[in-house]
């Protein structure tokens, strides 16, 4: 078996810029984020969970629509591995809309934060120590650099926020960046605004953010981004 990334060096993962190294450095301010956010409470965790959320959906969205692809076609078990991860990325995915949903009194809330804890721990042990060191005996450094500036180019222009629907995998997670990412960056405004600004601006912007929320879930059930998906990780929610 071999070795976990989370062992290796730099040089070992393809030098700076390899793929390996940015899902790494990923992985280590996730890391830095859960543990921030089980210790902070009220509007500095609604902060903290935010940019939780601007990392782990891009960073997927990045692995669903580049990196699983390539794993898929120079890994013997890529499929296999890649569709496990997907399933992990399905629940967060759902259990995240969940949260949105709930409001911050709510005494469910604690319990599926922890849910989703779990869940993201596991997702980083899943890619650490079994699916990517296999990439890494597939791919030559450069292959490996490559692969790191694209997944780079398409994470800085992913949606921020849960989408259960939009498949996990292309073309209909490639089509859904474009109307996704521009709702999601939006209410990730809004919602900071309503956490921080006076009443006369926080309310609106609660009001707005909500209203977007309804457009996400009107482009999620357009058909072309719920092409491709395995029907495995297909939600039952609509």
């Amino acid at each position: 078996m071999p070795k976990s990334i989370s062992d290796l060096s730099v040089d070992e993962l393809g030098g700076p810029g390899s793929v390996l190294v940015r899902q790494r450095d990923d992985h280590v301010e996730l890391d830095r984020l859960l543990r921030g956010i089980e210790a902070a409470e009220g509007v500095e965790q609604n902060d903290l969970l935010r940019a939780l959320c601007r990392l782990v959906f891009p960073h997927a969205f990045a692995e669903e629509a580049v990196l699983w692809p390539i794993i898929r076609k120079h890994v013997p078990e890529g499929e296999k591995l890649t569709l496990d991860i997907e399933r992990e990325h399905q629940q967060i995915n759902e259990l995240f809309s969940d949260l949105e949903a709930m409001p911050s009194q709510d005494p469910d809330r604690e319990p599926l934060l922890q849910s989703i804890f779990e869940l993201l721990r596991q997702d980083v042990r899943d890619e650490e120590d079994q699916l990517l060191p296999m990439l890494r005996a597939a791919m030559t450094d450069r292959q490996l650099r490559r692969t790191g500036v694209m997944w780079s180019i398409v994470r800085r222009a992913a949606p921020t926020r849960p989408h259960p629907v939009v498949a996990r995998r292309p073309p209909g997670n490639v089509v859904s960046a474009a109307p996704l990412t521009v709702v999601d960056r939006a209410r990730d405004r809004l919602d900071r605004l309503s956490d921080h600004a006076s009443p006369i601006v926080a309310r609106p912007s609660h009001i707005g953010s909500r209203g977007l929320a309804a457009v996400a879930g009107a482009i999620e059930h357009i058909p072309p981004l719920t092409r491709g998906e395995h029907p495995s990780t297909r939600t039952t929610r609509r």
